[in-house]
């Protein structure tokens, strides 16, 4: 039965994206079964694994009931993927019924064991988008960019888990807080780090040892439509995320 992760922070620019791909990549490079869904409507993750944007079927139409969760899964060279686009916008407004904060957790529950892990990127809000994805999921992980403002949201965030925990998911754990476009060289990476382990110990949970340092690379990645373990092998954020899934794989036991 597959381990399902959200990567989420209602706040934009800090790396979600690119770190839900090089989670989903890089589990799957230790030979993991990955299921990598996009429920940003941003569609950023299809073609950060590498995904042809010709799809056939989206997110949105699966949550709608247009099409059966396995018409909508795409085979990439890293994992599978059910891609999104801006059509999931829409969705905030059009779903409803009693069960539509289940939606996603309900059409998940036909494919669950045929996977080791189910990465879920989620759009820098507290929608319904994203409160499906904590309704479906074992553990959250909060990429955090080193800078103050990134700090801002992180209490409303624990009140939404604690919502989703107390009336549709009851299990739901913090897997940890992970700081991105981090330099160890400059005090405000070192002053957010400071805070940062303070708002991780209010959440229950704490930081990830790996921090993922800044690069072009980085960058760069999402114009080439490759893993960062394909574009970029040899670079420092590389070298940081491959450490990040090993940890991963360490906390969930």
């Amino acid at each position: 039965m597959a381990v399902n992760i959200v990567l989420t922070n209602q706040k934009g620019g800090v790396g979600k994206t690119t770190t839900t791909g090089a989670l989903a990549a890089g589990l799957a490079e230790r030979g993991k079964r990955v299921l990598a869904l996009d429920m940003d409507p941003q569609g950023n993750l299809g073609f950060t694994l590498g995904l042809d944007m010709d799809k056939e079927g989206t997110m949105y139409d699966m949550m709608k009931g247009r099409l059966n969760i396995r018409d909508v899964i795409v085979k990439t060279d890293y994992c599978d993927v059910i891609p999104s686009d801006i059509s999931l916008s829409a969705g905030v407004l059009e779903f409803y019924g009693k069960r539509r904060e289940l939606l996603l957790k309900d059409a998940l529950a036909d494919v669950q064991a045929e996977y080791d892990f189910v990465i879920i990127d989620t759009p820098p809000a507290l929608n319904i988008l994203t409160v499906n994805a904590y309704a479906a999921s074992d553990y959250l992980i909060v990429p955090m960019a080193s800078e103050i403002l990134s700090l801002v949201g992180l209490t409303q965030l624990k009140e939404t888990v604690d919502s989703v925990r107390s009336s549709l998911n009851p299990s739901l754990g913090i897997l940890g807080i992970l700081l991105t476009k981090f330099n160890a060289r400059t005090r405000l990476s070192n002053e957010v780090k400071e805070m940062a382990d303070s708002v991780a110990a209010q959440m229950g949970t704490k930081l990830f040892e790996a921090k993922i340092r800044t690069s072009v690379s980085v960058s760069e990645l999402p114009a080439h439509g490759m893993s960062i373990y394909e574009y970029a092998p040899h670079a420092k954020p590389t070298e940081d995320y491959r450490s990040f899934v090993d940890e991963v794989l360490a906390r969930i036991g």
